[in-house]
């Protein structure tokens, strides 16, 4: 998430709007020919496993495709922990001097998160919406919710930014931080930024699904642990956190003076979620066989198995993620 410029729209109306669909890859095995750009490992070594919707220049930033986005907001829904509601409500209602809440969303992709959490809370709400990519910030603006709990009305503006490069100044006024599957595609440094920024600007910051690093398949297959160590090995290449980054980060809030707490937040994948969890075995396959190649073949025999398993309605899986709210303390004199 190393982005560079920030730039600012103008705020727009929060509209639901069309989708649109990215190409499938050319030249993949036939295993993986419906596999959805973006679900998995890069085709050229050294990237970070995201793909590029369209031809870009070598500086562009790579891109999330919205139909993988798409795919697991609903089981992003369903595992999300509701019991952190409760507590973010009560410290928003101490805020000082609040009108209405203003809610940063960093790495917002298509805007899932503000889907999940805008009719969960009360007031008007007035979303920034963060990315590197102002193709998916598109998506998320004209889809974004129009009203609040109570049906007080929300409004979204959309920012280019860096989330290594956010300070306690980007963050005034905020009330609120929120990003959903993105502190495990950061670095310690990046994560330290973020938490101060957060308790500079006095707000909580509630972070959902990280990936924990623990994943069970039924039945169960003598593969499922070697390649899920490969796996987390692959998350944590060039300085990334992976499965590491929720310990970092209640390490670097609690510091900051910050009270911490988790909630596990697994998806739980059965027949009715199957399109999805094929998407997500060949990006779990394809990135153990990235970094360690002697698992290929192996790896092979596993992926068309499970595949297999997963068509007939015989394969459950639950991914293991936690979600953080971090109760920064306010500035203004508030409790």
């Amino acid at each position: 998430m190393r982005k560079t410029a920030t730039k600012q729209s103008g705020k727009i109306p929060a509209q639901p709007g069309p989708r649109e669909v990215a190409s499938v890859r050319p030249g993949v095995p036939s295993d993986a020919e419906s596999v959805i750009p973006g679900a998995g490992p890069s085709t050229h070594p050294g990237e970070r496993p995201t793909v590029r919707l369209r031809d870009a220049g070598p500086d562009d930033a790579p891109r999330y495709a919205p139909e993988w986005l798409e795919l697991r907001e609903g089981p992003d829904a369903a595992a999300r922990a509701g019991d952190l509601i409760d507590p973010l409500r009560i410290r928003l209602a101490n805020l000082p001097g609040k009108a209405g809440l203003v809610i940063h969303d960093l790495g917002c992709g298509t805007g899932s998160m503000g889907r999940w959490l805008a009719p969960r809370l009360d007031g008007p709400q007035h979303w920034i919406l963060h990315d590197r990519d102002p193709y998916l910030l598109h998506f998320a603006a004209v889809a974004s919710p129009r009203s609040a709990a109570d049906g007080s009305r929300v409004t979204v503006e959309t920012r280019r930014g860096d989330v290594g490069l956010l300070t306690p100044d980007a963050l005034a006024g905020a009330s609120l931080v929120t990003a959903s599957a993105l502190l495990d595609v950061l670095t310690r440094e990046e994560i330290e930024t973020l938490a101060t920024a957060c308790t500079g600007a006095g707000c909580p910051a509630l972070l959902t699904l990280s990936v924990a690093g623990r994943v069970e398949l039924t039945p169960s297959d003598p593969l499922d642990d070697e390649i899920a160590d490969a796996f987390n090995a692959h998350q944590r290449r060039g300085g990334l956190l992976g499965p590491d980054a929720v310990t970092v980060a209640c390490e670097a809030f609690s510091e900051r003076g910050a009270t911490v707490r988790l909630h596990p937040s697994a998806w739980r994948l059965g027949p009715a979620e199957s399109a999805l969890t094929a998407q997500w075995l060949r990006g779990w396959v394809g990135a153990a066989v990235e970094e360690r190649p002697e698992l290929k073949e192996p790896a092979e025999r596993y992926l068309r198995d499970r595949l297999e398993a997963c068509r007939a309605g015989e394969l459950k899986v639950v991914v293991h993620h936690s979600d953080l709210l971090a109760l920064c303390r306010p500035t203004g004199g508030a409790s």
